[in-house]
């Protein structure tokens, strides 16, 4: 018996209760995960998710305990069914398959509304005051090694695997003094609790409320983190002026509730927006080039371009401005067919406005 079809028959066993009528079990993909999903319909109505996953990455097994906490806090995320660590199976609820990346087409007022439905729950998160939370299953936070990592990650990834850049070029602009300071400075920062991918992909649109998927990752970092990896975020490309709405409206947030913006939220920004990119951009890199998923080398365009106007703004930078530029003009226009993957329909198009 083959893999989906065993996962089928221990679900029906796990819940003999539901309205069986219609069992079958269908793969589902996933971007950049090393976790296996698959949608397991119960009847021609109702389905739910199963996710199967390797033990050999301990953040896995974190999926159900952070999606208790983050209920609790009144977050939307998905349902969880059951959860059997000892076998790597997860079962939860379905919300679909509509992402905030697919409704990129939206008109603005539409989008928008879904976006700032995302920051409302993560400022839920990013204000959570229990600073011990002994019990949560926490990924290690981000910390100046951290930030150097991502650095590195996108060095080696992106500008050496992609691009073809000569490994003593990135070696020394790894050492850089200006990307030390800026990962001193932002490692010393005070941490709130994060989602650490919190971009378009991970946030599910269903009867025109978003949901948040893929925190398993949750840790201690900076708010601005996650804001920087939505409004920076290469499978969508939002406009400077939509950046900057966006922007605006999450800092509202924090003064509605009479608090004082973070300093990375301030004058940082940009040094934490630079961060995430390279992260993103490394990542692509890994996924396209190491993991064979060649469709993620189609959002490095974006995401380049979105790096040098980060870059632009950055002093002392200039050395690593001028290599990404280098960079661009090998590309085809982010704005092209040859540039990006076909947009998914948005059943949203068709759709009242939530």
């Amino acid at each position: 018996m083959e893999l989906p079809e065993k996962l089928l028959q221990e679900t029906i066993r796990r819940f003999p209760h539901f309205p069986w009528k219609t069992p079958a079990v269908y793969p589902l993909e996933k971007g950049g995960s090393d976790r296996s999903f698959y949608r397991i319909s119960i009847n021609e109505r109702q389905s739910l998710v199963l996710i199967s996953y390797q033990k050999t990455r301990q953040e896995n097994e974190h999926y159900a305990p952070l999606a208790t906490f983050l209920r609790s806090l009144g977050i939307r995320v998905p349902r969880i069914y059951a959860h059997q660590p000892d076998q790597g199976i997860l079962w939860m609820e379905d919300l679909g398959d509509l992402d905030l990346c697919a409704c990129r087409s939206l008109p603005w007022p539409r989008k928008s509304a879904l976006y700032r439905q995302a920051l409302q729950e993560i400022f839920l998160l990013h204000t959570h005051k229990n600073p011990q939370l002994p019990d949560l299953p926490l990924a290690p936070p981000f910390t100046r090694a951290l930030y150097l990592w991502e650095q590195s990650y996108f060095f080696e990834n992106c500008l050496g695997r992609f691009f073809g850049h000569k490994p003593q070029t990135l070696q020394k602009l790894a050492q850089h003094p200006r990307l030390h300071a800026i990962a001193d400075k932002l490692g010393a920062l005070p941490r709130c609790l994060v989602h650490r991918d919190f971009q378009s992909r991970n946030i599910l649109v269903r009867r025109g409320r978003t949901y948040l998927i893929d925190f398993q990752g949750l840790r201690w970092g900076l708010a601005s983190y996650d804001l920087a990896s939505l409004l920076f975020d290469p499978y969508v490309a939002l406009l400077p002026k939509e950046r900057s709405e966006l922007k605006a409206y999450y800092e509202a947030l924090w003064e509605v509730q009479g608090q004082s913006l973070p300093e990375d939220l301030e004058s940082l920004f940009d040094w934490v927006a630079l961060q995430r990119l390279m992260q993103a951009l490394g990542a692509f890199g890994y996924l396209g080039l190491v993991r064979g998923k060649k469709e993620f080398l189609a959002y490095i365009p974006v995401g380049i371009q979105l790096l040098v106007e980060v870059l632009e703004r950055i002093e002392g930078l200039e050395t690593l401005l001028s290599l990404v530029k280098e960079c661009c003009h090998k590309l085809p226009s982010p704005h092209s067919p040859a540039a990006r993957p076909p947009s998914r329909s948005c059943p949203l198009l068709t759709q009242r406005d939530p």
